[in-house]
């Protein structure tokens, strides 16, 4: 299959104020040179500890944050390229769903109201009846039912206002959802409906998904294919099938290693080591230098790059493991 969203050497860096004069006291570089490609109707994981980057990165594709450098494709369009009604017009193939559904609908607007939104910023017209009907396909697309447009909400539940905001997303049709950590906020139990439910949309609508959580089971369980990231830069890519059988990079294999489980006669979990570099003054060489146990000379002085590995990912690793 083609590439559907291609992202090369995405880059973005934001500098820190503080003080009384808000005086600059350095710069983070929250994303450094990003590359990765989606097929049409794939689903990708983006995973990672927090502040690695994850939602960054999501933000800098949808252009919600203008990066520094690099460039994003979809369907062959350059959208960094793109003026702000171009990008507009854009919108609508691409979306994202927030990691949390209490803060992304006005306290004041009806469900109803809240799902009208994308058409009337968008300048579809309806008629009242036309509207309705279109408004109660989605709440039923999402396993609402039409009495729920009535809500405020207050009067909703976490799991049902996250229901709400697919359904928001997907108004309009769009080929690719961003899904930042969507189950984070919500009970376990609740997580496990959200995730069959997104699994269900995909299929239907023949979505593109890139999912970004913490949670490396759940993106196993999800997922095709698996990006870890750590300190904005990309580690390893590799397919969901690999990531427990054949991790390359020292930094994937601890955190498949830590996985948690209730299985008494599961291995032992073993705490990384070392000191997490300060993000206003990242290492010369490896980014994860400083936590590997595999770490040799050469890995302090050159960054390494992403490789070809023979399961078909990508390693950005001087001495991957074998």
């Amino acid at each position: 299959m083609d590439n559907f969203l291609n992202v090369s050497n995405l880059s973005v860096s934001f500098d820190v104020r503080g003080g009384l004069l808000l005086r600059k006291i350095g710069t983070i570089q929250a994303v450094n040179n990003v590359s990765f490609s989606l097929r049409k109707g794939e689903t990708v994981g983006v995973v990672g500890e927090s502040g690695c980057g994850k939602s960054t990165l999501a933000r800098l594709i949808l252009r919600l944050i203008e990066p520094s450098a690099g460039s994003v494709s979809l369907n062959g369009l350059d959208i960094l390229s793109l003026s702000k009604k171009e990008l507009r017009k854009q919108r609508r193939h691409m979306q994202m769903v927030f990691q949390d559904p209490f803060s992304v609908m006005d306290p004041r607007y009806t469900v109803y109201r809240s799902l009208s939104e994308p058409f009337k910023i968008r300048n579809i017209k309806h008629s009242k009846e036309e509207r309705l009907a279109k408004i109660n396909e989605l709440l039923e697309m999402v396993d609402l039912s039409p009495i729920h447009g009535h809500s405020y909400p207050h009067q909703l539940s976490g799991g049902q206002k996250q229901r709400v905001d697919i359904a928001r997303a997907l108004a309009l049709s769009p080929e690719i959802l961003i899904l930042d950590e969507p189950t984070a906020a919500l009970d376990v139990s609740v997580q496990a409906q959200i995730i069959d439910l997104l699994g269900e949309l995909r299929d239907r609508m023949d979505l593109t998904y890139l999912f970004i959580s913490h949670d490396l089971a759940l993106v196993n369980y999800f997922c095709d294919r698996i990006i870890v990231m750590y300190l904005g830069n990309i580690v390893e890519i590799l397919s969901a099938e690999s990531v427990n059988t054949k991790p390359y990079h020292p930094y994937t294999k601890a955190l498949t290693d830590n996985v948690f489980s209730t299985d008494p006669n599961s291995k032992p979990i073993h705490v990384l080591e070392g000191e997490v570099p300060s993000p206003f003054n990242l290492p010369s060489g490896c980014v994860f230098a400083s936590r590997c146990n595999k770490v040799q000379g050469l890995c302090r002085e050159v960054a390494p790059v992403l490789e070809a590995t023979a399961e078909g990912g990508e390693v950005a690793c001087h001495y991957p493991i074998n």
